[in-house]
């Protein structure tokens, strides 16, 4: 295939990536419209938001395996259609109920695109086009946590044909349209692996209770204060994802076909990626959830301040993602490390706290790329839509466990001061970010051009 039709494909997978990325932000950003004209309860006002989170992280594996038994390019279209209806559902919804139950469609569908995006992206861009295809997709990802809260706030504002907050939703149903109809034109057929037999749909169950039953946990056991539920929760959590494992290989050992083949995990440096994909996330979450607190209540910024002090974090993302290629491997999490020693110094300066971030962001932006792209170098073929699953769940648990410890940290240290707090909570995120440089340093050499394969960014970060 010449270099042109890949080429102008990428615009269009990419559409997916802004669209998934941006409605992050913007939900965030209409909940409180939300809630004054649906007047919902508190549980399904916070379910408008981790109903998405659930959906996504539960249905990314699944999503990878069809991927690599049908065609990333048939679910990717099967994924864009489903958002689109999904958005449409959400601006259209009359009651809180609906609009949850649109808001975990949505989930579910992102959850549906992410592997697919990477699959297409490995396939159809080899050698050093690779990197500069997952430089663009770095680049799009901040460009969508740049302008996303400016963008929601805008629609809400402007309250375009008095929709209000339900512009947020409906905004991604015109590009979500053109998206669709470029997708069969542009977008080449990359085939799938074929399946010798069905899905695996018990395994697809133990995996999908296993992932909610560890992510619901940790975001709402944190927002209502650790209640009783939370311990067996986790603790069933572990159990089920034991018998998926035990399932996957019994099925393997069988000759059958299991939906994640855990032979995966024996691939020279996948793992070891996805402990620094794992770090990485970790520490974004992390950065994202002290920001929220401090930036507000620490130095008292308003939400429309403290929200332009974040955006420098997505600006410096978004303008050293392209330039991820052409950069030492190290420099990345030198920077993320420089960001956090700047902001471990700022005090009371919003500007300096500002600076910090967009060296931090900067930092994110050149590692994110290239880590994303080599961690599934010497995956095989038939197993890039199933590993891409698991870069994208790990993104998610990763980002998850990280606001969580981060949080734990910072309010153990609270009764110190906000910048004694903050400070504690930054000596966390340095431990992630040397994780991620030990990762960068010790990987071998050939491994960062060898032939490879976030996906949802935190509330104030890229990745």
């Amino acid at each position: 295939m010449s270099l042109r039709p890949r080429w102008a494909a990428l615009p269009v997978v990419l559409v997916a990536v802004f669209m998934t990325t941006l409605d992050f932000f913007v939900a965030n950003v209409a909940v409180p419209s939300i809630r004054a004209d649906l007047r919902p309860g508190d549980a399904a006002i916070q379910f408008v938001i981790a109903g998405y989170g659930l959906a996504y992280a539960a249905g990314l594996i699944v999503s990878g395996r069809l991927g690599d038994l049908h065609g990333p390019r048939r679910l990717f279209t099967a994924g864009l259609a489903l958002f689109t209806l999904a958005s449409a559902a959400c601006g259209g919804a009359p009651d809180a109920t609906t609009l949850v139950l649109a808001r975990v469609a949505q989930g579910a569908a992102a959850a549906l695109l992410a592997p697919q995006v990477l699959t297409l992206i490995g396939a159809l861009f080899p050698g050093a086009d690779r990197a500069r295809a997952f430089g663009w997709y770095g680049t799009v990802v901040g460009l969508a946590g740049m302008s996303g809260q400016v963008v929601g706030g805008l629609l809400v504002a402007a309250d375009p044909l008095g929709l209000g907050w339900r512009a947020c939703f409906l905004v991604n149903v015109p590009i979500g349209l053109a998206a669709l109809a470029l997708t069969g034109r542009l977008v080449p057929r990359v085939p799938g692996a074929g399946a010798r037999t069905g899905l695996d749909l018990a395994g697809a169950a133990l995996v999908a209770a296993g992932l909610v039953g560890v992510v619901l946990p940790l975001v709402q056991g944190r927002a209502e204060g650790w209640p009783q539920w939370t311990w067996p929760c986790l603790g069933g959590a572990a159990l089920t994802l034991a018998a998926f494992v035990r399932r996957q290989r019994r099925l393997a050992a069988a000759g059958r076909e299991p939906l994640l083949d855990l032979e995966v995990f024996g691939e020279k440096g996948f793992a070891a990626g996805l402990a620094a994909v794992a770090l990485l996330f970790g520490t974004s979450a992390g950065l994202s959830f002290v920001l929220a607190l401090y930036l507000q209540d620490g130095l008292g910024l308003g939400p429309l301040a403290a929200g332009a002090v974040c955006t420098a974090l997505n600006l410096g993302f978004f303008l050293a993602s392209p330039r991820s290629a052409r950069v030492p491997r190290v420099v990345g999490p030198l920077g993320l490390l420089l960001g956090l020693g700047l902001l471990y110094h700022a005090g009371d300066s919003p500007y300096l706290v500002a600076l910090a971030l967009l060296v931090a962001g900067a930092g994110m932006g050149l590692v994110m790329s290239p880590l994303l792209s080599t961690v599934l170098a010497s995956v095989r073929r038939e197993h890039a839509g199933a590993a891409a699953g698991v870069l994208g769940t790990v993104q998610e648990t990763g980002g998850v466990h990280g606001g969580t410890v981060t949080g734990a940290i910072f309010f153990g240290a609270l009764d110190g001061g906000w910048h004694a707090a903050t400070r504690a909570a930054l000596l966390v995120l340095v431990v992630g970010a040397l994780g991620v440089l030990a990762h960068s340093a010790l990987r071998p050499r050939r491994a960062a051009s060898a032939p490879a394969m976030s996906l949802k960014p935190n509330r104030c970060s890229s990745p």
